[in-house]
């Protein structure tokens, strides 16, 4: 029957009993299930991560400023990767650090909600916000 249609003869289930065969245009059915798989991709959201660095002695000017930055990130979607950085003998200001991010959090509430809490791993204590749906 597939020869005479000039189509071909593909195996569908070949465990079932009997096998379950279709007459088609095999090329035409590739093509379209790359071109399914293509649009499949195009309408995947890809995940961008902003940062924003600290210091533990970070003014309210600096602060104000770079608060102002990831509002703005967090409002064209993105992800918000906050992290003061410690370097030398800064590392005693801990606590500090963690109440500029706290500080932070607080702030952008309306706009993104906090994913990971702050966390000290090395050198930087970091903080990830996630953008609110709209």
């Amino acid at each position: 029957m597939a020869d005479e249609q000039g189509l071909d003869l593909v195996e569908i289930s070949p465990n079932a009993k009997p096998p379950v065969c279709k007459v088609m245009d095999y090329k035409k059915f590739v093509y379209e299930q790359k071109k399914r798989e293509k649009a499949m991709k195009a309408k995947a959201s890809k995940v961008v991560i902003k940062e924003i660095r600290f210091g533990p002695n970070t003014d309210d000017h600096d602060y104000e400023f770079k608060k102002n930055h990831g509002e703005k990130f967090l409002k064209d979607g993105a992800k918000l990767k906050a992290y003061v950085f410690f370097k030398g003998r800064s590392i005693i200001y801990k606590d500090q650090g963690e109440i500029l991010l706290l500080r932070l959090a607080q702030d952008l509430e309306e706009v993104g909600k906090v994913e990971q809490m702050p966390k000290l791993e090395g050198k930087r204590m970091i903080m990830f916000i996630a953008p609110k749906k709209k």
